[in-house]
């Protein structure tokens, strides 16, 4: 039996800009310039049409990100706990049944990572006994963890694992069997870290296409 497709509309995308920047110098990584936009605006403009509402979490400047047109949501705690604790917030704030998560310093993540990682979810639950309730992107250097899809039913084992001193995106998926989705191109994972990553023509990165 085929399980009942995902439509974009039970997708609530979440764009994750609450670290430390401590690559940065501590700067507010989502908010710095990067081919002429805040980084977090490109992601903003590229997760968006993938999902019915966007929420980016943050745990600074929240009116600046709130003017890049999505609802902000901050950490239930204030120090600075990691991406599991975005996801947390974000999968306490949907009204969807899924949650999309991307990264605020991925400038050209993939433009069918819904589609992809939804079909890849869906799949997972035809005549499946326990269907997964979470799938991550993945490519020939490794895993994606943070580009994720995830059912809000998981925020209370989250809160748990996050209560119980576990900050490992990787670790905390494994342990609900998450579906592993691969991708033919490294480029669209590109991530800005250090301060000459805003250039955007560093060695590192790929073409403005994203190519």
């Amino acid at each position: 039996m085929t399980a009942t497709p995902i439509p974009r509309n039970a997708i609530t995308g979440l764009i994750l800009a609450g670290g430390r920047g401590q690559r940065m110098g501590g700067r507010d990584k989502g908010l710095q310039i990067f081919g002429g936009r805040p980084l977090a605006a490109h992601a903003v403009e590229r997760l968006q049409p993938q999902v019915g509402t966007l929420l980016i979490s943050a745990n600074r400047n929240r009116d600046a990100y709130a003017d890049l047109g999505a609802a902000v949501v901050s950490d239930e705690t204030q120090d600075f706990a990691g991406p599991l604790a975005g996801m947390l917030a974000g999968l306490r704030a949907a009204r969807t049944d899924y949650v999309l998560t991307a990264p605020c310093d991925a400038p050209y993540l993939p433009l069918d990572l819904g589609e992809r990682l939804t079909a890849a979810l869906n799949a997972s639950h035809s005549g499946a006994a326990t269907p997964s309730l979470a799938a991550y992107a993945a490519t020939a250097q490794g895993p994606h963890p943070v580009f994720a899809l995830l059912h809000r039913s998981l925020a209370d084992d989250l809160a748990a694992t996050l209560a119980a001193g576990e900050h490992r995106v990787r670790a905390w998926l494994a342990r609900h069997k998450a579906v592993q989705v691969h991708f033919g191109d490294e480029r669209p994972f590109y991530n800005v870290n250090t301060l000459d990553d805003l250039h955007t023509d560093t060695p590192r990165a790929p073409d403005k296409s994203g190519h």
